[in-house]
């Protein structure tokens, strides 16, 4: 290994971090949020991804019929709940968000289907799709479940995940597909060309960390948020509704997955499992940064990103054993230097 080839991997690295990055940003907002390790957050990057190629090869996504099932569902359990608490007047509310609002993207995407699009318009309504996946996931498998312990959701999260799984596989099929690049530009910096792809990524990376950190600090959900992470009673005491603190937490991790997805897979052949190995490297990153801290998920996501490079430099079979390995010394360290707290299993 030369100088010139160190430059190459630390450059391919970033740019794979910049995606572990917004993927582990979800994990980290949504388990800080709601307490779910949110499993399937790759694999709505996958579908997001595969809902893209869908969109370009004029063939109609499996995840409009997904999302038109789970808003039907999310919606005859919201109604139900509020008719049990009394609150029959809040159901209308509760069809517009649940019913309305994710059906109009499942009807542009059916009726624009076989069209050819413009490639802007292909993303948006892409990432317009994805979005309400986790929101409704969210009101039909979590939120009935919310006062569980951790290992009870996490338990859940993973049987969800392979659910998504077997949907991805039914839905796109087992090959593997690859989007059309953003873009073709490519920037010499010295002798080293870097993709305006791979630009891109780490661009969208430093901008949606830059307005998560804006939200949380300067607007009123953001702090919200905040304060139901810190302290979920003493938000709730507050007048803050986990509820829907947590819905705002599950369609950020959407739109966080939907843009990952969709900027990975021009350089990434994406599968129906492929979100699987994505969000369980995100999650390393996530664990860097104890699943409380932005700054630090960020930077550990991209020293996986750039460990995952020359590792797979050295010895490609191997790559995935290398970053998995990490975990073992990070949670030693932790747990040697992190007060612990026991769960109140009877809560």
């Amino acid at each position: 290994m030369n100088s010139q080839i160190a430059a190459f991997l630390t450059i391919d690295g970033v740019a794979t971090g910049a995606i572990y990055v917004l993927i582990a940003l979800g994990i980290v907002l949504i388990f800080a949020v709601t307490r779910v390790i949110f499993v399937p957050f790759g694999d709505i990057a996958a579908f997001a991804a595969l809902t893209l190629a869908g969109l370009e090869t004029g063939q109609l996504p499996g995840t409009v019929g997904l999302v038109a099932v789970l808003a039907v569902l999310a919606t005859l359990v919201e109604s139900v709940s509020l008719l049990r608490a009394g609150r029959g007047a809040q159901i209308p509310r509760a069809l517009l968000f649940y019913l309305v609002l994710p059906m109009i993207p499942a009807a542009a995407v059916f009726l624009t289907a076989g069209m050819v699009l413009p490639i802007a318009l292909r993303i948006v309504l892409a990432l317009a799709l994805i979005l309400p996946i986790a929101p409704l996931l969210d009101r039909l498998i979590f939120r009935p479940i919310a006062d569980a312990t951790v290992l009870l959701l996490l338990t859940v999260s993973v049987a969800l995940h392979f659910a998504l799984v077997g949907l991805g596989l039914l839905f796109f099929g087992p090959e593997g597909v690859r989007t059309e690049a953003l873009t073709d530009y490519t920037l010499i910096l010295g002798e080293i060309p870097i993709a305006g792809q791979s630009i891109l990524i780490v661009a969208a990376a430093i901008l949606f960390s830059g307005l998560l950190f804006l939200f949380f600090e300067f607007t009123l959900a953001g702090k919200s948020l905040h304060a139901t992470a810190v302290n979920r009673t003493g938000a709730r005491l507050m007048g803050i509704r986990p509820e829907r603190t947590g819905t705002i937490a599950y369609l950020l991790g959407s739109l966080l997955a939907g843009v990952s997805g969709i900027l990975i897979s021009p350089v990434n052949t994406i599968f129906y499992d492929s979100g699987f190995l994505l969000g369980l490297k995100a999650f390393v990153g996530a664990i860097i940064g104890g699943l409380v801290s932005f700054p630090v998920t960020a930077i550990g996501s991209l020293f996986v990103g750039i460990l995952e490079s020359f590792a797979a430099f050295q010895s490609s079979s191997f790559k995935e054993v290398i970053v998995f390995s990490i975990l073992i010394p990070v949670l030693l360290w932790r747990s040697y230097t992190v007060a612990h707290s026991e769960e109140d299993i009877d809560e």
